[in-house]
């Protein structure tokens, strides 16, 4: 095609809508049209025909209808993920305080925080890289049960927070960055390190390490054995998913975890292997809803989303469907 040729050629419109991308997005954090509808000032039908919309445009699902939610599919979460950029680029140009100072570097205050496991083995490194990035800005980092966290950055006192657990509180906006399936952690020497896959039943007397039951995977991990038609043999219950993983090392049991992000770091005396059936983990980015984040909240986020992209490729890379 000559020059001319493609100079007379209609400009193509972009077929997704930034309307679409939102409803998208909403729905993505709250789980239901009528909150997405709420958030948005729109009505529930047209967040629904929204969906149907962009869903034909896409020519793909993204969305599960069950028990009255809307499940996010991993087409989705992986969309949702890539959009999320565009979204605080434009919360940036909105922020009045943002135009007049350089956008390379903030100032002023910004407070973070995550649960146990996530705070000692994730955060420090991306802590310390972007406060060395922003020397004007002063960063508090919390360490807290993830119960408390999700009430502190309801209640604004906290910024911005990673955790594994999704909540449903209208008062905190959330976004989920990864997604993975639980793992069973094994002593190396252990007689089923040597198998590829571990099933429930596999475990039945076996010496079991558990998580404390205020953390969301262990009613599904206990689902999961009650299905199967078996009791774990519980020998100890540990508060985080690194001193469970500690146990296990010194030859006390196995374990099914979280495999973010431990699961690189646990050392040679534990053995990572696949289970089934799948329990799942959502790690989410939680926002204050009743004020959009700071320039360096969005850009901090946005930090978090490109180190979990660099460290497991997609979203949702971990997910069988």
């Amino acid at each position: 095609m000559s020059e001319n040729d493609q100079a007379t050629q209609p400009i193509r419109r972009l077929a997704v809508t930034l309307r679409e991308l939102e409803v998208l997005r909403a729905l993505v954090e709250t789980g239901t049209a009528t909150a997405a509808a709420r958030r948005l000032g729109l009505t529930q039908p047209a967040i629904s025909r929204a969906v149907a919309e962009f869903e034909a445009t896409l020519g793909r699902a993204l969305f599960d209808r069950s028990g009255g939610r809307l499940v996010p599919t991993t087409d989705c979460l992986v969309l949702n993920a890539e959009i999320g950029p565009i979204f605080a680029a434009i919360e940036r140009l909105v922020q009045p305080d943002d135009l007049d100072g350089p956008r390379d570097s903030h100032s002023g205050r910004l407070h973070v925080g995550a649960p146990p496991t996530i705070a000692h083995r994730f955060m420090p490194p991306l802590v310390a890289r972007f406060t060395k990035a922003n020397p004007a800005l002063e960063v508090v980092f919390d360490v807290l049960a993830s119960d408390a966290l999700i009430t502190s950055v309801a209640e604004g006192r906290i910024d911005l927070a990673l955790t594994d657990s999704t909540p449903a509180h209208e008062g905190v906006r959330s976004e989920i960055v990864l997604a993975t399936e639980a793992v069973c952690a094994l002593p190396s020497r252990h007689r089923l390190a040597a198998r590829d896959l571990i099933r429930p039943a596999d475990l039945e007397g076996e010496p079991f390490i558990a998580l404390t039951r205020r953390h969301s995977g262990r009613i599904a991990i206990d689902r999961v054995f009650e299905r199967a038609g078996m009791s774990p043999k519980l020998v100890l219950e540990a508060a985080t998913a690194v001193s469970a993983a500690e146990f296990v090392a010194e030859g006390l049991g196995v374990a099914l975890l979280n495999p973010f992000p431990i699961a690189r770091q646990v050392g040679k005396g534990v053995a990572i292997r696949p289970f089934q059936p799948a329990i799942r983990y959502r790690s989410v980015l939680l926002t204050p809803s009743s004020r959009p984040p700071s320039p360096a909240a969005a850009d901090f986020a946005a930090m978090i989303r490109s180190e979990l992209a660099e460290r497991y490729g997609t979203l949702a890379s971990t997910d069988r469907k």
